[in-house]
């Protein structure tokens, strides 16, 4: 029916404008859990980070142990060469992907044709209505870090912290600050810590992005011509 077909079309538009408009502060959730054995009684905190063979001249890690090297710099620690560290600092990481479905209750309101159609709910003027179910699937991504400290003279470790979260970013550039930032989060955590920690989004990525501006091209020169390269 005309009516009913308007009213699958109106209804999900309202809703996804209602999203759009709400303008609610998002947040992004990531689970920390912690195993610390650390004694605090540091006169001062010298660090340097230790590579696995893989992570050897990786411009991804350098990347990331310069996100970790910022959070660490409000907790004293200072970053040394490796000959004078007091500790060592090693990370890991990894990202995985996974799809979710979910079905839901849609209601469109009277299925009969009426210039008074308008959406209700299950239990609407005219008797309740049994809704119609939508079922979609969503690409989920689970992005984790985890920082292990041991001291460098005996090997021992003496923090252990991992972070994961669990959203539709696809990207674990983007996902890592946020990971950072949670897992060192009011360093250090009591042994056998299992918390949720919450940091505003913010579309730059928390202080990492890899959206720069486009530079503009010099303006040629009169007589030049306007042609460009086409894609290889």
């Amino acid at each position: 029916m005309k009516w009913e077909r308007m009213g699958r079309a109106i209804v999900p538009a309202i809703t996804t404008a209602t999203m759009l408009l709400s303008g609610c502060t998002t947040y992004v959730s990531t689970q920390v859990t912690a195993f610390s054995n650390w004694s605090g009684s540091d006169a001062t905190r010298t660090y340097a980070f230790a590579r696995t063979k893989e992570q050897q001249n990786s411009i991804e890690q350098a990347t990331y142990e310069q996100l970790v090297a910022n959070e660490l710099d409000a907790y004293a620690f200072r970053q040394v060469p490796s000959a004078g560290a007091h500790y060592l600092v090693g990370l890991a990481y990894d990202i995985r992907s996974d799809t979710v479905t979910v079905s839901q209750p849609v209601f469109y309101g009277n299925p009969w044709p009426s210039p008074f159609w308008r959406p209700i709910g299950p239990w609407g003027p005219y008797g309740p209505f049994p809704p119609d179910y939508v079922t979609q699937s969503y690409p989920v991504f689970t992005h984790t870090l985890g920082i292990r400290i041991t001291d460098r003279s005996t090997g021992k470790e003496v923090y252990n912290v991992t972070a994961r979260n669990t959203d539709e970013e696809s990207s674990l550039v983007r996902a890592m600050p946020y990971l950072v930032r949670s897992a060192l989060a009011d360093f250090p955590l009591a042994n056998g810590t299992v918390r949720t920690v919450r940091v505003r989004y913010d579309k730059r990525g928390a202080g990492l992005t890899n959206e720069v501006p486009v530079r503009q091209p010099a303006t040629a020169p009169t007589g030049a011509s306007g042609a460009s390269a086409a894609p290889q």
